[in-house]
């Protein structure tokens, strides 16, 4: 049984920094995809960062060079770790996962089939 639970959000002023986590429990596969995904009021859900099993990474182009997306492979966690942070990057921040190819598509929230339930992320 897949579990994925965020931590780590919360109220920032902007220009500053929070460290988003993601525990992968349950999750023993050798090739994959994992990544943050974000979604606004009012706004779809869109991707911020991704990963595959080689850390092949992937970024959103406004957050390129602010956010950082890493995995723990020994305790199995995602992390995001995000700098300089601006009011536009305010939502609530998933965590999500997929076994096997994204079909070059890392950044499409309807290619994962694992999701946790999201922290919140508040800039102003």
């Amino acid at each position: 049984h897949v579990q994925l639970v965020e931590s780590g959000g919360g109220s920032v002023q902007a220009g500053g920094s929070l460290r988003l986590t993601c525990l992968a429990s349950g999750w023993y596969h050798i090739d994959y995809y994992m990544g943050w995904f974000r979604q606004a009021p009012g706004k779809e859900r869109e991707g911020v960062a991704a990963l595959d099993s080689d850390l092949y990474t992937s970024y959103k182009d406004s957050v390129k060079d602010r956010f950082t997306i890493s995995k723990d492979n020994a305790t199995n966690t995602l992390v995001l770790q995000m700098n300089s942070l601006k009011p536009e990057d305010t939502a609530l921040y998933y965590c999500a996962a997929r076994t096997g190819s994204c079909g070059g598509y890392a950044l499409v929230p309807s290619n994962y089939n694992y999701w946790g339930q999201g922290t919140q992320v508040t800039v102003s």
